[in-house]
């Protein structure tokens, strides 16, 4: 038995699942979930100190690569002046700045301790501001774990979708429409028959959630444009993309000017941390200014913003993304190529430094298109790659990270392990 496989059978005792986040216990795939103890750049140990080329970067944050020397030091001066104070910092106000600064759409900023707790913030912030009561979210994205975000799409189309968990209840879910990603048609109808009762639409402007499925450009075009008509609050789900895709997030990366932003993931380094901001009437309607509630004891916990300060500012040198996405690029075309010479039906594609693999001969525009992919085939390839040191996400809908410490020795390995993979196959 491993040492990874020990730890699961002990953690199973006191935590359900065995894991503190479903995708950790590799329902999906299959097998033990690996245990992990150090990382550095590119690279994770596991519990048996073996090593992997690390794709998964904490789910997103980890955009310098683990353990970069100027955020843990930071981090330690941080922390040796105390973990938490329960009241405003500097370094809260340097954050807010920062954000602002960086994103036009953004006149004030919130600071909270997760994504879910961004998003449901945000929506409880666009309904107090309409004062209406439906949100439209997309099939196959996801925005944390709030009770008005956990719903499937109804029976059918233009429909108050149902709960996906237990818990939920069904006149919570009766509030959230869900429709297709990259449906234009779809959105135009919904509005055209609704468009007066709905509060927000909320979306990942590049699904992340269901694997990497990019936007269709006239569709965040008609989002933007139906919701200024209809005088619903856009809200750019970016806690995945944000500072992640481009230097001023997917937002400017396709030109769209969102009403409120969650953000989380690379802002806080790899600590805990999330956020939520906009424009200035809307974010006004939080208390103690206005009506809508809001509170966290630990947000803009000072440990969490040195770190994302020290993230955000190295990431403003020049050249950054463009090295980022050139990365991200060469191992997905690397990829594509490798399958397509063995005929294997696969795809690949990237989004500044996220990317998505699909077993599939192209890269899917909907949930629908994710739905067939072939799951099997991943669950193989996975198991294949952990094998020969590659660590990618634990589930054939997830979407996959390069940092900047991934370079030409790291992908050349990658594809080498797969170039055996597909060979086989």
């Amino acid at each position: 038995m491993t040492n990874s496989q020990n730890l699961f059978e002990k953690s199973r005792i006191h935590i359900p699942g065995g894991v503190n986040s479903p995708v950790r216990a590799f329902g999906s795939v299959g097998g033990t979930p690996i245990f992990f103890k150090r990382a550095k750049g590119a690279y994770v140990w596991d519990a048996d100190d073996k090593s992997y080329i690390d794709y998964v970067g904490s789910w997103g944050p980890m955009i310098l690569g683990h353990a970069h020397p100027e955020v843990i030091r930071v981090v330690k001066e941080t922390a040796e002046l105390g973990l938490s104070f329960g009241a405003p910092t500097e370094l809260e106000l340097e954050m807010a700045d920062l954000l602002c600064s960086l994103l036009p759409s953004m006149d004030q900023v919130r600071l909270v301790s997760s994504g879910t707790e961004a998003t449901m913030s945000a929506i409880r912030l666009a309904r107090g501001y309409t004062g209406r009561s439906a949100i439209v979210k997309f099939e196959g994205c996801y925005h944390g774990h709030a009770d008005s975000l956990l719903v499937k799409a109804g029976s059918g189309a233009l429909t108050f979708g149902n709960p996906s968990s237990a818990g939920v209840p069904p006149e919570t879910a009766q509030h959230t429409l869900v429709l297709d990603y990259n449906n234009k048609g779809q959105l135009e109808e919904l509005f055209a028959k609704m468009g007066d009762q709905i509060a927000a639409v909320i979306i990942e402007p590049v699904a992340g959630n269901m694997n990497l499925v990019a936007p269709e450009k006239p569709f965040l075009d008609a989002l933007r444009n139906l919701c200024t008509k209809h005088g619903a609050v856009l809200i750019f789900d970016e806690v995945m993309t944000g500072f992640r895709v481009g230097a001023t997030c997917a937002q400017g990366l396709f030109g769209i000017k969102p009403d409120l932003t969650t953000l989380g993931k690379v802002i806080g380094g790899g600590m805990p941390v999330g956020a939520f901001g906009g424009r200035g009437d809307i974010m006004q309607q939080l208390a103690p200014l206005g009506p809508v509630y809001q509170a966290g004891t630990l947000s803009g916990n000072p440990v969490a913003m040195a770190a994302g300060l020290a993230t955000l500012k190295l990431l403003q040198i020049p050249g950054f993304f463009e090295k980022l996405s050139d990365t991200a690029k060469a191992l997905t075309v690397g990829l594509s190529d490798i399958a397509r010479e063995k005929g294997i039906p696969f795809s690949a594609q990237s989004v500044g430094g996220m990317f998505g693999l699909y077993f599939r001969d192209a890269p899917p525009r909907s949930y629908a298109e994710v739905m067939q992919c072939d799951k099997a085939a991943f669950n193989h390839f996975f198991h294949f790659m952990v094998e020969e040191g590659v660590y990618l996400a634990p589930s054939a809908f997830e979407a996959g990270f390069v940092s900047i410490m991934h370079g030409k020795d790291e992908i050349d390995r990658t594809l080498e392990s797969a170039k055996k993979f597909f060979s086989k196959a």
